[in-house]
């Protein structure tokens, strides 16, 4: 509650002190790019575009060892075909060990404001998992509601259609995908489950690797950008998890999947504010806990409100964010069956810090980040965070 108390508190001064500025918006909602709509957007007159992003972190619980990491370097390229037709992928190197592609996907202008695609894509539900470029979020880290219930970065193959009515103020995007993995046959005779209590879907994540498909999922997104300085966000996400052949006819080997969510971004002048909130509702699961002996819960929920102030004059290019953030999530809000809620997974962050843009696409951050739970004494480990990001 003292967190809770905190918050509201820099969140209220934030706001009187935003309030005590001229009368001017600076932030233009149709603007705001990705990695990805920024080439598609930029491309004009070439045919190759090359960009990069990436993030070097160091994260220190308290009495434990310190981490160094160079926890993501993404390369980004596109190619201009004709005036219809782009493609844009990322290749992805995380810890320095580990290769993805994040995304590799065609883009086909049918008009002006409607284009269709196909490929490795985000699959569009709230703010993180399409603007995690290090330069568009405050903290080292990620919220943590967008990592065990929006698992990001979250990407899978799928086709689908883009757009904007303007006359409204309205983007939309509806995709057809495949979904996660859920279950997998480990030949001695046993069922592998990859979902779990503590982190929900994310280990589901196919990733365009080899990927299993059964039966499609839908994915949509509207965005309304009416207001000067805001813009409300509605996802969906609705389908079936995806089983090998060995087991899908296996009772509890698929689960159903439910996900709503809302989020809105707003900035006045020097002042910023993002909030999210998340359910995810999932079918089956007691008969896939029975099935795989894990302990899913039959229900995902949660929030954040976050509140940043730039302390340096506003028409300086140099940007200081003073941030607060917190956010409650829990990936047992409900379990079904003879499965008991594990309060531990019920989990709550306040994060504090500063994000120092010294240049367009250069930040500097620190943080540190209060950490518990729902069990009794169950505090997690407080955490220091610094950070370097870069996106060109």
């Amino acid at each position: 509650m003292r967190k809770l108390t905190l918050f509201f508190s820099i969140f209220l001064v934030s706001i009187v002190s935003a309030q005590t500025v001229q009368d001017s918006i600076t932030f233009d909602p149709q603007k705001q790019l990705n990695a990805a709509q920024r080439i598609l957007s930029g491309n004009y007159g070439k045919s190759v575009t090359v960009g990069a992003y990436g993030e070097l972190t160091y994260n220190q619980p308290e009495a434990k060892n310190g981490e160094l990491d160079v926890q993501r370097l993404v390369l980004l390229f596109g190619y201009k075909f004709n005036d219809k037709t782009q493609f844009v992928t990322e290749v992805e190197f995380e810890h320095v060990e580990e290769v993805f592609i994040e995304q590799a996907f065609v883009n086909y202008n049918v008009a002006s404001n409607v284009s269709l695609r196909g490929g490795l894509m985000l699959v569009p539900f709230g703010i993180i998992n399409e603007f995690h470029e290090p330069t568009t979020f405050n903290g080292v880290e990620r919220p943590a509601l967008d990592n065990v219930i929006i698992p990001t970065t979250w990407r899978e193959i799928g086709f689908g259609v883009t757009g904007r009515f303007n006359e409204i103020s309205l983007g939309y995007q509806a995709y057809v995908f495949n979904g996660f993995k859920s279950t997998s046959f480990d030949g001695e005779g046993g069922v592998n489950g990859v979902l779990r209590g503590s982190n929900g879907l994310r280990g589901g994540r196919q990733k365009a690797i080899q990927s299993t498909i059964d039966s499609p999922t839908l994915s949509m997104k509207f965005d309304y950008y009416g207001i000067p300085g805001l813009r409300l966000g509605l996802s969906g996400y609705f389908g079936d998890t995806q089983a090998e052949d060995d087991v899908e006819d296996l009772a509890g080997a698929n689960i159903g999947i439910s996900m709503i969510g809302l989020d809105a971004r707003y900035a006045f002048q020097r002042f910023t504010a993002r909030g999210q909130f998340v359910h995810g509702s999932l079918s089956g699961t007691e008969d896939y806990n029975n099935l795989t002996g894990r302990d899913l819960g039959s229900a995902l929920q949660g929030w954040y409100l976050e509140a940043a102030y730039n302390l340096l004059p506003q028409e300086k290019e140099q940007r200081l964010f003073a941030f607060a953030r917190y956010e409650q999530y829990d990936t047992h809000a409900e379990t079904a069956g003879s499965l008991t809620r594990n309060d531990a997974f019920n989990r709550n962050d306040l994060t504090t810090g500063l994000s120092y843009h010294i240049a367009p696409g250069v930040v500097f951050k620190a943080d540190y980040q209060f950490r518990d739970n729902a069990v009794s004494g169950g505090d997690v480990d407080n955490r220091l965070n610094f950070g370097i990001g870069v996106w060109f």
